[in-house]
Parts: C-alpha cells; structure tokens; sequence
C-alpha cells in the first residue's frame, strides 16, 4: 500500500540499520504517498537500556531523539514534492512515569502523531528476544494467562493516558508464543484475555484510533500480520478504522512482506484503509499546544491501488 507509519533506521535506533534519508529515498523509490517516522521516544532510566545500548546513557537517548526529530523536519522538506512525510514517535511504556514522558516530548517536538505500543510487560522486554520472553513467562509462573491479562491491563493504561493516533502490533504479546509446540493461545482460550483485548479494541475504536496491520509480523514467523485474524476480525465487525505499516527496521526492510499483505488484506475482506495526513499544511513547528496535527483520511478500493502493480504485486 501506499503508506506505512512505523519505521526505524540506524541512524537513530540501535536494532535497526541505515539511515533516516534512505528509508525516505526507498519510500519514494516504491512510490508510496505518505510515509510516517516514528522512532522510539527515549528511555530515562540507567536500567532499561537493551544490551546493544551499551555505553549510551538515557541523556545519550534523549539527544538522539532530538537529533531524530531535527532530521525528520529536513528530509520534510526537502523530499515534500516527492512524498508526504508526517512526524511521529513510538511509545516506550516501561512505568507510569513513561507515559507522562511521552506526553512532555509530544508538547515539546509538535509530534504529528503517536504509535501506541507496549513493549514492556511489568518492567520486563516483551519483544527483545526469546529468553527475555520466557524470562516473563517465568515471572508468572508458566501462566501464560495472566501474562497476557497483564499485557492487556497494561495497554489499556497506555490507549487511555496517550489516545495515540495509531495502535501499533495489537498482539505482539503473541511474539514467541510455543504455537509449533501446541500451547493453547490465552487469547482464544481464556474468556478473561479475551475480554481485556475487546475492551481495548472498543476504547480505541471510541476515542478514533486507527489500528495497524503490521507485517513485520511474518518476519517474526507468525502466521498473519499482527493483528492476527481473530482480532482482525474483531476490530473490523466493530467497524474499526485499520492502516498498513511495515514495521520497518532500515531501508531493506520498506515494504516488506508488502506482497504477502495484500493477499491478507483480501482474505480478510478489507478495502478500504485509513491513513494520516498534514493536509499539505506546511508548518513544521506543530501546534503550540501539542494538539495533533495528522488526521486520518479514508483511501476506498485500497487492493486496488496503482501502487501494487507499480512494485509488481499482482
């Protein structure tokens, strides 16, 4: 599709590779029309720094990221005949204090937009890696159950405090789920789990969220893009705005597994995507009061777009 809005580069994010401006030049290269950036906000504490950050500081963090927004106002402006870039960030909600953080750094960078992920369960990574994930596993006691009540309580204080504009992997709890070893998935077993995640849904979809379709899902061997189908389909039934994003860690990965997407997008009856937009307003201070400045607009017979065809995706 024409737009993603979670991407990372090197440049600013240490699991990530390449630079801002060539994650740009590959978006416009695949002739997309709008393209988000949405580095990590940075992280305040000596203690939530990854392995790969090693010898950076939270101060070291918070200054990339004001590098990361000062680069993202550049290339703006100077790719702004080629593609509409919006500016956001995406959330780190470690503890309470996260959130309030995030809130200052939206005021004070005029962000256009915010993705609301959770990569933390209790303080502990989610996403990093297998044994960080079965070290949560083991922080409840091999529940997996609760550890995704858990999840779900704590996106639900994330959507409430931030209403970001875009609800980023919704079930990334499922990252390292043992499916191939036939562990039954709290989502669908568990009543409870499954209410905290309709919940959610049903606030999101109240308050005008756009959720992403993410397909760097298929990177991590899962069998859809998240959501997966179940909850796809839950959002669609409730009549919940979706969007496309590749998640991308570098220019390499800008449309990745888009092929794979579309047959998705089609298996799950979806024609119609949302995507935001600046409304071509050329200010890149953003509002003075930190007020949103990227709003959804609605693309219809989205399968169909010229865009697929132009990266050779029947």
């Amino acid at each position: 599709m024409p737009f993603t809005f979670h991407t990372h580069s090197g440049q600013f994010c240490r699991h990530a590779s390449g630079n801002l401006e060539d994650v740009v030049k590959q978006a416009v290269a695949r002739k997309m029309l709008v393209l988000g950036l949405s580095e990590h906000v940075p992280r305040s504490r000596a203690q939530d720094l990854y392995p790969e950050e090693e010898g950076m500081t939270p101060t070291d963090l918070h200054t990339t990221f004001a590098d990361y927004v000062a680069e993202a106002r550049r290339l703006r402006a100077k790719y702004a005949g080629q593609i509409e870039i919006v500016i956001g960030a995406e959330t780190e909600y470690i503890t309470c204090a996260s959130l309030a953080e995030t809130k200052r750094l939206r005021e004070q960078y005029g962000l256009d937009y915010i993705v609301g992920s959770l990569h933390h369960i209790d303080e502990m990574p989610l996403d990093f890696s297998q044994p960080l994930y079965a070290d949560i596993v083991e922080r409840f006691g091999g529940d997996r159950a609760a550890m995704f009540r858990r999840y779900f309580e704590q996106q639900y204080e994330l959507l409430r405090a931030l209403q970001p504009e875009v609800v980023g992997h919704f079930d990334l709890v499922r990252i390292f789920h043992p499916y191939d070893a036939g562990v039954a998935d709290p989502l669908c077993a568990s009543d409870e789990v499954r209410r905290l995640a309709l919940r959610n849904i049903e606030y999101a979809i109240g308050y005008g969220a756009v959720f992403e379709i993410n397909s760097r899902a298929w990177k991590k061997g899962l069998r859809d893009a998240y959501p997966q189908r179940d909850m796809l389909r839950e959002i669609l039934e409730r009549g919940g705005r979706v969007t496309i994003s590749d998640d991308s860690h570098g220019p390499d990965d800008v449309c990745m597994h888009y092929g794979r997407l579309l047959g998705y997008l089609r298996e799950m009856g979806i024609d119609r995507l949302h995507y935001l937009s600046r409304g071509g307003d050329g200010d890149d201070d953003g509002d003075k009061d930190g007020a949103r400045r990227a709003r959804p607009c609605v693309l219809d017979n989205a399968t169909e777009h010229e865009f697929w065809q132009a990266n050779g995706i029947a």
